[in-house]
């Protein structure tokens, strides 16, 4: 259960805390406490909902026998009022929860009326499980003034003493970290300290949407019987990704919580795409004979790839054999080759995922240009001698538009060769097959 403030912006706040339980697998109810006017630029109104009708939704949630709350998560709690009703009821339904002392909007705006500080210090914050403030937060409801880790440690110390079980201050805001490069997580329960560590994502931008994002993954971990250690570990790894991966929003950049979803759903339909393409192409009748002697590979990458290992391709090459073709497993990481082509090829169209290499002949040629596929070559003799190959070809050959085929005439020791490209494998198997058809015409 996540009790908060609604952002229209859809950014952090409710919006956020149930895209996060979904993203990890847990069902998500939502009390709210405020309506919010905001965006980018800041937060423009605030209207605090009715704290009988907040009593309310809570009361009908955990009447409800298909809603059983294994934990909850506070937000926006705007007033003494409403941190005083939402007290009573986490208390009257013995509910754990992880408390977010959300005090200002990451574009800026007050999301907590100064006089109610004092009352979640008093109140709220003995409840908790946890209590997750960032560096200013945990500056405010410390009382001191926190410039470096030690500090922290120390304001660590005193909300301990305050009454929280466990507290993490949140990394990323002191300057020796932004200089290292490196947030670190403080964990708290009254014995030693851990450190939880990630890289910063760099940026000039707001980021939006982290915080609830933490808090929400924490609350969703611990909801699945993690330790309070590995739950922290895995919300703090989550939302690293969720702003390595966030949407760039105006000024902000706002965290995407199910970026990770996506990318594993990617990966999957992009080694199917490439092992598709594989029979495809084992089915086309004279396919061996255009193989090159060096073998040949088809490759996709998913979307937005950044490494060889974003790339799934044949492992091996796929070799003629009397019997027909021999073709290893497909896989990520497995060709450099065809994996460099198409990163290349990606700077110049994203959505230009594929490629293949196969032998040269001005037949295959023709074959081509007659499918009015755009053709660009390059010439290995003028290739510097600094550079790779494929990088180098590739971005020659790409000068003035994006070509469907490149084609080079080889040079000492080197043979010649046509590379296909598309926006999937599929695609280019579709591409060989119509060529190979049109070689039959001849």
């Amino acid at each position: 259960m996540t009790i908060g403030g609604s952002d229209c912006s859809g950014g952090a706040g409710i919006q956020a805390d149930i895209k996060t339980f979904a993203a990890l697998g847990v069902y998500g109810t939502s009390v709210l406490t405020a309506i919010t006017a905001q965006n980018s630029y800041g937060v423009h109104e605030v209207h605090e909902v009715p704290v009988e009708l907040v009593d309310a939704q809570i009361a009908a949630i955990m009447g409800d026998n298909g809603l059983a709350v294994d934990y909850a998560k506070t937000g926006m709690l705007y007033s003494a009022a409403m941190i005083d009703v939402v007290t009573k009821a986490l208390r009257r339904y013995k509910i754990p929860f992880v408390l977010d002392p959300v005090m200002k909007a990451g574009s800026g705006g007050v999301l907590l009326e100064e006089n109610a500080l004092s009352i979640l210090i008093e109140q709220l914050l003995p409840l908790c499980t946890v209590v997750t403030p960032n560096v200013p937060e945990a500056s405010f409801i410390s009382g001191m003034e926190i410039r470096d880790t030690a500090d922290a440690k120390d304001a660590a110390r005193k909300i301990h003493k305050l009454g929280a079980a466990a507290v993490i201050i949140k990394g990323g805001h002191l300057e020796h970290e932004i200089a290292a490069g490196k947030a670190t997580d403080l964990l708290y329960n009254g014995g030693g300290f851990v450190e939880i560590s990630s890289p910063i994502v760099k940026t000039e931008r707001i980021v939006h949407g982290a915080g609830c994002s933490f808090s929400a993954a924490l609350a969703a971990e611990l909801a699945k019987g993690n330790k309070l250690r590995e739950a922290a570990a895995a919300a703090k790894k989550i939302v690293y990704g969720a702003i390595a991966g966030g949407e760039e929003v105006s000024s902000m950049i706002v965290v995407d919580q199910v970026q990770g979803l996506r990318k594993d759903a990617d990966r999957y339909w992009t080694l199917e795409n490439v092992k598709e393409a594989v029979r495809m192409l084992a089915k086309i009748e004279g396919f061996e004979t255009i193989i090159p002697e060096v073998g040949t590979n088809i490759g996709m990458a998913i979307a937005g790839a950044a490494s060889e290992k974003d790339v799934a391709a044949v492992n091996g090459r796929i070799v003629p054999t009397k019997e027909g073709v021999n073709v290893g497993c497909v896989d990520f990481g497995v060709s450099s080759h065809v994996a460099r082509l198409i990163l290349v090829m990606m700077e110049q169209d994203k959505e230009r995922r594929s490629a293949m290499n196969v032998k040269y002949s001005s037949e295959i040629v023709e074959a081509c240009k007659k499918l009015g596929m755009q053709i660009s070559s390059f010439e290995r003799a003028k290739e510097p001698a600094d550079v790779k190959t494929m990088e180098w070809g590739v971005r020659e050959a790409s000068g003035e538009f994006v070509p469907d085929v490149i084609f080079d005439l080889g040079a000492m020791g080197k043979e010649p060769m046509v590379r296909i490209f598309g926006n999937t494998a599929v695609e280019v198997a579709e591409k060989v097959k119509s060529i190979m058809e049109g070689l039959e015409q001849r």
